[in-house]
């Protein structure tokens, strides 16, 4: 039997060690399904309940492993359905590879069934590389460089193949005029600066007595660096929301996530301090960073287009950062005076304690925030954790305390809906040895999580370590945009767009032999967490939740929060609740 282009396609894919392709059918990738058919699902082809979901967990397969995550679909609606997750993909810096059908080059340009211009819809997400294969000698080229540039940039990249191209013969490049011939792997240089630069940005650290650090996932292979160099400078550590796992919250000077969502501690440390180093980071809010005139700046990148971005940095190091910070540690000083440190320390110790307290604050029914510590206290130490979007993100970004091997991520810089649980089943199958667990809002749920969690009861029995445990924040409130509406514009609850239907999510668990459990009384917590992770088989705790505590962020200030209490007191249906629930949520983080 003669070798198609669907068949080579497959083969290369193996060659480049891909271990899963997730996807889902349609008539514009027949012929690549017959050749999975006939590869005996080598490369495995795990399908999604929707395109998008096929994208997002290719993400987070991706984000999981390090390695370049693979998604298929077909031509028109299937590949448009691709693009949210590989947007996310691009803002977070992640490499996916795109493969979808397109309809037979015959029929291009007559405005035939599904013909969308792909090339076109690609452009942007993909710009990086996308490529159509329009005969067999082109496909090894196209899918070596895409998977190249994917893991070189760190961004998607897209190969379109026509639907008659798939079933031709496979004709490899020749060694004549206009072919291009390819070949496979690609090895990675060590790259630091220049002496002088490392000089002059030794000289600033070494000038400064109050130093702050900022990590963010650019960082992850610098662990034992950030901490030589946070030793000897004395300084604080703050992480962007996509760095919280890259050092363990168990350190004394990690003062947790910076931001919007971030802690206390991360805010009074750029409040007060006079250096900053920024460590493979690209952390968009300047309103979170030091004034513009307070601090003497360094920041290391990888990505010189990434490089000199959010503050005036005096000079701007394009390297590895583990080599980099290597390099520069010699150049260091010790800083004997650790009384700059010492308060770090002390501000990360009462913020935990802040938030601790806030936890156990009543509500009604359930503290939300008390789902997280309960779960931190019980996690892991090797455990995944997918956060969606959502109010859900504030509360991962402050409780959620790192440690061990821990991994952490959500969707970062597009900050879409719906990722947690499809990325958990890309974790699962990056680790299938590996605990994982996605707190997800009920409008994410809704929106994408119910359907995948079919997808999980579909193929749990093939991963070693059997647990994914889905939270469900239950509040019947789409919760993050109703706060932005009441903080942002003023606005009370719109509840005809903000009001969720009821919907029992463990019965939808337990329908598909899930593990499932409801809780509506927080005392039920821990031990619900103890059995969703002790579980022999996938669980969904299904937690009602009070969506009157709010995600205040560390800056608010009590009169802050009194103020908008009475503003809400004029027209907005959970008012009383607000009040509330905002008042002592915040009087327990200043008190604490």
């Amino acid at each position: 039997m003669s070798t198609t282009v669907a068949d080579h396609l497959l083969a290369r894919l193996r060659e480049w060690g891909v271990e899963h392709v997730f996807g889902f059918p349609g008539d514009g990738i027949n012929g690549i399904l017959g050749a999975f058919s006939r590869a005996d699902d080598q490369p495995p082809f795990i399908q999604s309940r929707h395109e998008e979901m096929s994208a997002f967990e290719a993400v987070g397969y991706a984000k999981l492993s390090g390695r370049v995550g693979v998604c298929m679909a077909t031509s028109g609606p299937g590949a448009i359905h691709l693009l949210n997750g590989l947007y996310d993909a691009k803002l977070d810096h992640v490499p996916v590879v795109a493969i979808v059908g397109q309809t037979a080059r015959s029929a291009m340009g007559g405005s035939y069934q599904q013909e969308v211009d792909l090339l076109s819809l690609f452009k942007d997400v993909a710009g990086d590389y996308v490529q159509m294969v329009t005969v067999p000698e082109q496909l090894p080229n196209v899918l070596d460089r895409a998977i190249r540039t994917a893991l070189s940039r760190r961004a998607p990249t897209a190969i379109i193949i026509p639907s008659d191209v798939q079933e031709l013969e496979y004709v490899p490049p020749g060694h004549e005029f206009k072919m291009v011939p390819s070949s496979l792997g690609i090895s990675w240089p060590q790259v630091q600066p220049d002496d002088d630069a490392l000089r002059r940005a030794a000289d600033i650290l070494n000038a400064g007595t109050k130093v702050a650090m900022l990590v963010g996932q650019g960082a992850r292979s610098a662990v034992a660096e950030v901490q030589q160099v946070a030793d000897l400078l004395g300084a604080g550590v703050a992480k962007a929301l996509l760095g919280k796992d890259v050092l363990s919250d168990d350190l004394p000077y990690v003062t947790g996530s910076i931001g919007l969502l971030g802690t206390r501690a991360s805010y009074e440390l750029m409040s007060d301090c006079e250096t900053l180093l920024t460590v493979g980071s690209s952390f968009p809010y300047t309103q979170f960073m030091p004034e513009l005139d307070q601090a003497r700046a360094v920041q290391i990148d990888i990505d010189g287009s990434m490089i000199g971005l959010r503050y005036p940095y005096e000079v701007n190091l394009v390297g590895d950062a583990a080599a980099t910070l290597r390099a520069l540690l010699p150049l260091l000083q010790r800083k004997e005076d650790r009384s700059w440190q010492d308060k770090v320390c002390q501000d990360v110790a009462d913020w935990w304690d802040a938030v601790e307290s806030e936890a156990m604050a009543s509500a009604d029914p359930v503290n939300p925030l008390r789902i997280f510590s309960e779960f931190a206290e019980v996690a892991p130490h090797d455990a995944m954790i997918l956060a969606d979007s959502g109010s859900c993100a504030n509360w991962y970004a402050r409780l959620v305390k790192m440690r061990g091997t821990m991994r952490g991520t959500l969707s970062g810089n597009l900050a879409t809906m719906g990722p947690a649980v499809p990325y958990a089943i890309g974790a699962k199958f990056a680790h299938p040895d590996r605990p994982a667990v996605a707190f997800e809002g009920d409008g994410a749920m809704q929106m994408n999580g119910l359907a995948e969690l079919i997808t999980i009861s579909r193929y749990w029995k093939e991963w070693s370590d059997p647990r994914l445990v889905v939270a469900v924040l239950h509040n019947n409130d789409l919760n993050q945009v109703t706060w932005e509406l009441r903080a942002m514009g003023g606005t009370p609850k719109f509840v005809e767009s903000q009001a969720l239907p009821d919907v029992t999510y463990a019965d939808f668990a337990t329908s598909l032999g899930l593990g499932a459990r409801v809780v509506t009384d927080p005392a039920d917590l821990a031990g619900a967490w103890q059995e969703a992770l002790a579980a022999d088989r996938p669980f969904l705790l299904d937690v009602h939740c009070d969506p009157d505590v709010p995600p205040i962020p560390p800056h608010a200030t009590l009169e802050q929060m009194t103020n908008l209490a009475k503003a809400l007191a004029k027209g907005d249906d959970n008012r009383w609740g607000v009040i509330k629930e905002g008042i002592k949520t915040k009087a327990r983080e200043v008190l604490s």
